[in-house]
């Protein structure tokens, strides 16, 4: 297992106060949208059971993983300085504690970012998607069984591949009873490689990105962090991962777990690379995982992932209606609330269909009319029936960057203009149009013009030229952080807005600490293959300084009996494996999870040899040479200024 790592809030300047001009836009919202329609207050209220009062998780050493009463302002009107349709996603995903869908089916929502279903078999629990870490999802499976009796867990479901859909497997059953036959765990195929896999090559990155879109550094507040939008929070608690026994892997397939029948429908490359929905019939239920939701999803996501395929995931949904759709009463997700009723479940599922389909073929229409995605992405607007419907509204993913993420998939990051095929990188770009513009001092003051006047994009393109040649400019810091605020403020995206007041947060009080890396000694390492963690140490290697180098080494994973042969020429550093050990002076045996340890960075060789769980065979130069030149990467890069162009080669 392993900790979940977010750094903890930090003591700000006060934010600002929401402008005229967010003012203005976001009271104009209420006259656009339906808020009359208060359908989803009524679905996520129903079926209400019971939950635990205060709404906080604890781990054993008593620390908070998950706290609501921090959200306790969230009530009534929205303020000005939130959108109020994000306001109101804030107020549903408030609701927590065990919910009846139907019968013998339960949910357990608010106890983290996701939903913990809970079906009543014949003799016991079946579990879907046991959420993000051991702490929430143990603490959702105590109130069920305080409710609904105390009765052993038969059978775990992972609908895909994301880490809030797997990561509480502990805190609901034991891998004794899986590796012995009597719990099944089922997920769609390709569900463990993904699993494990998503995070490793861009990781670092990743999940400083991530940091920008999901806020857990910002304060809670009306001008701070007030929802995702797929739920509150991330908790802080203990991920681990159990592999699955059973893969489904075909549309059709069945099975019977505790006395209910299960038929999946597999939905791969739409919102996860490895997911699957499935029907349940003697109970006339659905459960659309995550290719459903209550708000607009990503197919792109800013935290950064491969793009999702529009059309898939459309035609997806097409299918779910033929095969399901007459034959469901209720439908249920992992994230938000159920929908109940035939006509509304077709309704939901055909409006979701509609809008990533309209998008994928308003995109692609204006791009072969040579529109670029920037233009396409100002271009597109859904139609009134769409963008009136509660469930395809922005809070999430929104309309813009999904445009952009559909033009990336069929024709990539270049709009085909050659001025934009060779730019100048950010920093120099912006030292000439500093200059060109009359000096930092113009710069500002062109930039608090627009601010003043509530033109926040176009301050914010203005001061981003002058941020990229000064970085420590502070002025030009301290507009910024004002310009995105207010951006932030007017988001309807809940991503959005964490990037935009994240970003004024790190501008004025500069970027976290760098934080050591894991160690990998954790469920998720255990389940990465030698060939990726070789691939991750590859991309480690700092190519410039190992181009005239030329090594040999001998890599034996010893719990495993791999052999490989590693071999740095040319600036790359490649492997080929196979059963016997290669001809290399040197040779490293170590076990799989140090392995993981050294090619994350978070263990060094000496330590490895140590503790025991590493060994080197032969001349130790080669490998202290390999070592030393490898690349560590601590995720305290600045998102909001450019890095500069040098020392990455160091």
């Amino acid at each position: 297992m392993t900790q979940i790592d977010t750094p903890g809030l930090e003591t700000a300047p006060a934010p600002r106060a929401a402008t005229a001009s967010t003012r203005a836009s976001n009271a104009a919202v209420a006259s656009v949208l339906p808020f009359a329609d208060r359908t989803g207050f009524s679905d996520a209220a129903r079926g209400f059971v019971a939950t635990i009062d205060p709404p906080t998780i604890r781990n054993a050493d008593g620390k908070l993983v998950w706290d609501l009463t921090s959200y306790a302002f969230v009530a009534d009107e929205a303020p000005d300085t939130v959108h109020p349709s994000l306001w109101r996603m804030a107020l549903l995903n408030l609701h927590h504690g065990l919910f009846r869908v139907s019968d013998r089916i339960y949910q357990v929502r608010g106890f983290d970012m996701a939903n913990m279903t809970v079906i009543e078999g014949d003799t016991g629990y079946i579990v879907i998607d046991p959420l993000t870490c051991v702490e929430t999802a143990r603490a959702a499976l105590d109130l069920v069984r305080a409710q609904l009796g105390d009765r052993p867990v038969t059978a775990v479901i992972y609908t895909h591949c994301h880490a809030d859909h797997f990561g509480g497997v502990r805190g609901v059953v034991d891998e004794r009873e899986v590796r012995g036959a009597r719990v099944p765990v089922l997920a769609p195929t390709g569900f463990f490689e993904h699993a494990v896999s998503e995070n490793v090559h861009a990781g670092v990155a990743m999940s400083r990105r991530a940091e920008f879109m999901f806020g857990a550094r910002l304060p809670r507040g009306a001008r701070g962090q007030i929802t995702t939008g797929l739920g509150m929070t991330l908790p802080l608690g203990t991920m681990s991962l159990i592999e699955p026994t059973d893969l489904i892997a075909t549309t059709g397939t069945e099975r019977v777990l505790d006395g209910v029948r299960f038929v999946f429908q597999l939905t791969p490359g739409a919102e996860a690379p490895a997911e699957m929905n499935f029907h349940l019939p003697q109970f006339r239920a659905l459960c659309m995982a995550e290719t459903v939701s209550q708000q607009m999803h990503n197919l792109y996501t800013p935290r950064g992932a491969q793009v999702r395929d529009a059309l898939a995931w459309s035609n997806y949904l097409d299918e779910a209606i033929r095969l399901f759709g007459a034959q469901s009463d209720v439908l249920f997700i992992c994230h938000h609330w159920p929908t109940w009723g035939a006509e509304r479940i077709v309704e939901q599922i055909g409006m979701h269909r509609d809008l990533y389909r309209y998008i994928h073929d308003e995109t692609l229409r204006l791009a072969n009319h040579g529109y670029t995605p920037t233009e396409i992405a100002e271009m597109v607007q859904l139609p009134e029936q769409l963008s009136n419907f509660w469930a395809n509204r922005g809070c999430y993913g929104t309309l813009n960057h999904n445009v952009k993420a559909v033009y990336q998939r069929y024709l990539g990051w270049f709009d085909g203009n050659p001025a934009n095929l060779h730019p100048l990188p950010p920093t120099e770009a912006g030292r000439r149009y500093v200059q060109l513009i009359g000096g930092p001092d113009t710069v500002l003051a062109r930039g608090r013009e627009a601010f003043d006047a509530g033109d926040y994009r176009w301050a914010a393109e203005l001061v981003k030229h002058l941020l990229a040649a000064e970085p420590g400019n502070r002025p030009a810091r301290e507009l910024q952080a004002d310009v995105f605020e207010q951006l932030g403020y007017q988001a309807e995206s809940g991503p959005w807005r964490n990037f935009y007041l994240l970003g004024a947060h790190e501008l004025r009080n500069g970027t976290p600490p760098a934080k050591e890396r894991a160690s990998g000694g954790t469920d998720l390492a255990a389940g990465i293959r030698a060939e990726l963690l070789l691939d991750y140490l590859a991309i480690r290697l700092i190519g410039p300084a190992a181009a005239a180098e030329h090594l040999r080494i001998g890599l034996h994973i010893t719990d495993t009996g791999e052999w490989f042969l590693l071999t740095v020429k040319n600036g790359v550093l490649r492997y080929t494996g196979g059963g016997m050990e290669p001809a290399a002076e040197t040779a490293l045996h170590l076990n799989h999870l140090t392995l993981a340890a050294l090619a994350d960075g978070g263990i060094t060789l000496e330590a490895a040899e140590r503790h025991g769980t590493a060994r080197v065979e032969g001349p130790r130069d080669a490998l202290e040479r390999l070592f030393a030149l490898l690349d560590r990467f601590t995720g305290a890069f600045d998102v909001v200024a450019p890095n500069p162009p040098t020392g990455a080669n160091a």
